[in-house]
């Protein structure tokens, strides 16, 4: 029987030499950016952080912008992946909407977003091209996807909804509340787990049921 291919300490199963290296590079430059900002980061910065070479980074990325782009994406699609389809089937939109609001929760609070938030902020003005990106990548994704996600339940007769793309930033806008604004402001610690699943429930609730009672 032939033996089947080993991968290395680093490289995980199931992925490419080269989906492992991309995913390493995204991780190990973060922090680069974290730490030295957007404009103070080189790509000299990032290789003498990672490894390789500027061929590498250049030809994986494009540019540093496009490093950046890829890291903000890459957590994104964490928070996306409870609306992909295989993940949606046999849910309703309560189950579809609270994966949403879990993940995006666990997302956007974690060490890693939290600092894109805070390095966008300080130099979205200096660089409006840099908050675009971040903004198309991430947070904007998000509403459209979720936005694509509640036409398909108007489409079943689910739901009654005029505007779905503004319904979308409503509920995103509901899920990044003041907690996350304070807690990127460095006035409250991250929530726990508790709590976040407390407001992803609520955020639900009144998203579908509104806060007036029924008669």
């Amino acid at each position: 029987m032939a033996a089947g291919k080993k991968t290395t300490a680093t490289e995980k199963p199931g992925k490419s030499r080269q989906e492992t290296r991309r995913e390493e590079i995204i991780k190990a430059a973060a922090p680069v950016f974290f730490e030295h900002g957007f404009a103070g980061t080189s790509i000299d910065d990032i290789i003498a952080k990672v490894g390789g070479s500027k061929r590498t980074i250049y030809s994986e990325f494009g540019s540093k912008e496009g490093l950046f782009a890829a890291i903000v994406t890459d957590n994104a699609r964490h928070a996306l992946a409870a609306l992909a389809p295989e993940a949606m089937a046999g849910r309703n939109l309560d189950a579809t909407l609270l994966e949403f609001a879990r993940e995006l929760n666990r997302v956007q609070m974690s060490p890693t977003v939290l600092a894109l938030y805070r390095l966008v902020v300080a130099e979205g003005v200096r660089f409006p091209e840099l908050a675009k990106l971040f903004y198309d990548s991430g947070p904007g994704l998000a509403s459209a996807r979720l936005s694509q996600v509640l036409k398909e339940f108007l489409e079943r007769g689910d739901i009654a909804l005029d505007d779905p793309d503004g319904a979308a930033d409503e509920f995103v806008g509901m899920i990044r509340d003041n907690r996350h604004l304070k807690t990127v402001l460095g006035l409250m610690s991250r929530p726990s787990a508790e709590d976040t699943e407390q407001r992803a429930q609520t955020a639900v609730r009144i998203f579908l049921d509104g806060v007036r009672p029924r008669r």
